[in-house]
Parts: C-alpha cells; sequence; structure tokens
C-alpha cells in the first residue's frame, strides 16, 4: 500500500512539474500597438534592430546557437547514460567506475566549451568593439 501511494505521489509530482509551464502567464507585446496603427493605415513604421538577415555576424550567431543546442543534446544523452549505467551496475566496480568516467568527461566537455564560448565574447565584446 505504501509504494503505491509513493508511485501515485511521484506521478502526481512529475504531471504538476510538466503542466505548470502552461499556467505562465506572458506579457503581451509592446509592438501589439504598432501592428495596429500598421493595419489601419495611418503610417508606416519600421522596427530596426541594426541586425540584416543575410549578414555574416546572423549567420554565424544562428551556426553557434546550433551548436550549444546539439551539444546541450549530447551532454543530457551522455549524463543520462553514465546514470543509467551506474544505477543498473549492481555492484560491479569496473561499471561504476565507467559511468563515473563518462559522467565527469561529460562535464569536463560542456565546461571547455562553454568557457571557450564565453573567452570569446569577451575578447569580442570587450576588446575588440
Amino acid at each position: 500500500m505504501k509504494n503505491k501511494i509513493k508511485h501515485l505521489f511521484i506521478l502526481l509530482c512529475l504531471i504538476v512539474i510538466l503542466i505548470l509551464p502552461y499556467f505562465v502567464f506572458a506579457q503581451t507585446s509592446p509592438l501589439k500597438g504598432l501592428q495596429d496603427v500598421q493595419e489601419a493605415g495611418s503610417g508606416y513604421a519600421k522596427i530596426d534592430n541594426g541586425a540584416d538577415e543575410n549578414n555574416l555576424a546572423a549567420n554565424a550567431g544562428k551556426v553557434v546557437q546550433i551548436f550549444f543546442s546539439v551539444l546541450g543534446i549530447i551532454f543530457v544523452t551522455l549524463m543520462l547514460y553514465g546514470g543509467y549505467v551506474w544505477m543498473t551496475a549492481a555492484g560491479d566496480r569496473s561499471k561504476v567506475e565507467r559511468a563515473q568516467d563518462t559522467i565527469r568527461r561529460a562535464i569536463i566537455g560542456l565546461l571547455i566549451t562553454v568557457g571557450s564560448y564565453a573567452i570569446t565574447q569577451f575578447i569580442l565584446v570587450r576588446i575588440l568593439i
């Protein structure tokens, strides 16, 4: 009976965690009024954020964003794999060490990549610009 209550509680917590983002109330867009003005035909206003969609910097930014997305997926996959191997080791010391090594290497790889990105951004923003 205790086990069923425990499973029910865990299931309820997971459902709450998964449904909770749907109850976030975001503000309306400040550009809503601008769209109304454009639709009414009483003028044309263009917001220029200074970035051309076809320039090299925008494309490089998209490539970096895709790279970090893939890196995040690889990191989570390696962490889950290492945790799975550790939990299914059943006391086998070599499997535990392999799992710990996988987790340790995933964290080190993530730190190196994020650190190199941070150093690059620091150099580009602080020194070159």
